[in-house]
């Protein structure tokens, strides 16, 4: 199989002239009255990973939860407990002004937050769809498109995407990740477009229209939760600097278990939480040498 290493990683270079703006932003867009630390963690992640900018756009009461969690993130704040249908105009709007949108954490599986997700995933501009925004959308939703479900939400976009319980289930089932991997992008073929879709588990496959790359950092203690909100922003961070989709979830992906497999010889086992992992971001990039 052909496995990511550090030689395939390459970090977006920023101008030693560059200005505030010019090196990438983000809008992350999610949380609901279940969900504010997955906001945190992602947008975060994207600021660590280099770029200028995060603004997360979240309901009224989570997001002055997430103003009081980080004077680092900027926090557009919309009427009601959840996103719905009719919030949709506005935030495509505001999308329009970022480089890259990250849309799904936290968000929610109601039915109108659903439809507000795949309007706004119609937008032409890069995107990251994870979480539950994975759980609204079928793969003729979106295009240039990073988008990141793990076992059980790979189930659900399959089944979005017009495939049968058979069919679903010969994925869900199949224990070879080469043969997983071969059939899920057997199946989609050339309505993968241009996206990237990285199914996340304890080898990660990563698929194009024209490549197939599996990754072997991290670890089990990478199941707790809000280690994919981390993950996600820094795909989102890194796509909003280089524009490029595939690179950019190469770098999220094997630098993300890097960081899941310092940290668990640092903490001596399986001790470590998704914050830490935010907070080892610099330092991984900077002993990784790339």
């Amino acid at each position: 199989m052909n496995y990511i290493t550090k030689k395939d990683i390459a970090l977006p270079k920023r101008r030693s002239n560059s200005r505030k703006g010019e090196n990438g932003e983000v809008l992350v867009v999610g949380g609901s009255s279940d969900y504010v630390g997955c906001l945190v963690l992602a947008g975060l992640a994207a600021l660590r990973s280099g770029v200028d900018w995060v603004t997360i756009a979240a309901p009224e009461k989570v997001g002055w939860a997430v103003s009081s969690l980080s004077a680092d993130l900027v926090v557009k704040k919309f009427k009601g407990k959840m996103f719905a249908k009719e919030h949709a105009k506005k935030v495509i709007g505001l999308s329009k002004i970022f480089d890259c949108v990250l849309i799904g954490n936290g968000i929610g599986v109601a039915d109108s937050t659903k439809q507000f997700v795949k309007k706004v995933v119609e937008i032409n501009g890069l995107k990251v769809i994870d979480a539950d925004g994975v759980k609204a959308v079928g793969i003729d939703d979106f295009d240039n498109a990073i988008i990141t479900p793990h076992r059980k939400e790979m189930e659900l976009f399959l089944k979005n995407s017009g495939f049968g319980k058979k069919t679903v289930d010969s994925v869900v089932k199949e224990n070879d990740v080469k043969k997983k991997a071969l059939l899920i992008k057997k199946l989609l073929g050339k309505r993968i477009k241009n996206n990237i879709i990285v199914v996340t588990g304890p080898v990660d496959i990563i698929i194009s229209k024209h490549r197939l790359l599996f990754n072997k950092t991290g670890n089990a203690g990478m199941t707790r939760g809000g280690t994919g909100d981390v993950l996600a922003g820094l795909a989102a961070g890194f796509l909003a600097q280089s524009r490029d989709l595939l690179q950019s979830a190469v770098n999220a992906v094997y630098l993300n278990g890097v960081i899941g497999d310092i940290l668990l010889k640092k903490k001596k086992g399986f001790f470590y939480i998704a914050s830490d992992m935010v907070e080892e971001i610099e330092r991984v990039l900077k002993q990784q040498n790339i």
